[in-house]
């Protein structure tokens, strides 16, 4: 029979973690980056609502064919993503968003704080369902959607709204959702769709 690792330990591996990613966040904040602010922080609001993914799943679902299978996987995965992050995720954990203001993350990489919980990242979660379960109908699109979707998630650290480990745990969210709609897509349409 396996043991259990006792509480106390389970407390001190979590808190040496959230000591770490309030670390990563921290040297984000600290390390200038004047070409990247604003473009991240365009990046970041172009996000909101799963912008970019949505406009191209239009495009792909106008293509007919293997691309429109790939635009309804992908626009699955994005209303999987989003309900766990957003509706269960943040609900239960209920992590307080980073203090900005403290880090010192300059105001040009500023978009407005969410008042919703930080973990998990739910821009993230989406943007690599919709890049995963795209990529995985069209390999082709698979690297620049997964380049996009990276630079979604590192923008909402840059930004100062999400510390790394939101995000982290935003990506794997977003792949379990991302399995789970190709898997549903698979089921539910035929090949031919």
């Amino acid at each position: 029979m396996t043991e259990l690792a006792p509480p106390d330990t389970v407390r001190a591996v979590l808190a040496d973690l959230r000591a770490i990613d309030g670390a990563l966040y921290a040297a984000v904040a600290a390390t200038p980056t004047p070409t990247l602010d604003r473009a991240l922080r365009l990046l970041s609001a172009a996000a909101d609502h799963s912008k970019i993914s949505f406009t191209v799943a239009g495009a792909l679902a106008l293509a007919g064919g293997r691309a429109r299978r790939a635009a309804v996987a992908g626009a699955g995965a994005i209303a999987i993503a989003s309900v766990s992050a957003n509706l269960l995720g943040k609900r239960l954990v209920r992590r307080r968003r980073p203090d900005r203001e403290a880090a010192r993350v300059i105001v040009a990489r500023h978009v407005p704080m969410p008042s919703s919980a930080s973990f998990p990242s739910g821009h993230t979660a989406s943007a690599i369902a919709f890049a995963t379960a795209v990529g995985v109908v069209l390999p082709p699109m698979a690297v620049p959607l997964g380049i996009l979707a990276s630079a979604v998630g590192y923008s909402r650290v840059h930004t100062g709204v999400h510390y790394p480990g939101d995000v982290a745990a935003g990506a794997v969210l977003g792949l379990a959702a991302a399995v789970t709609s190709l898997a549903a897509t698979e089921a539910l349409l035929p090949e031919r769709y």
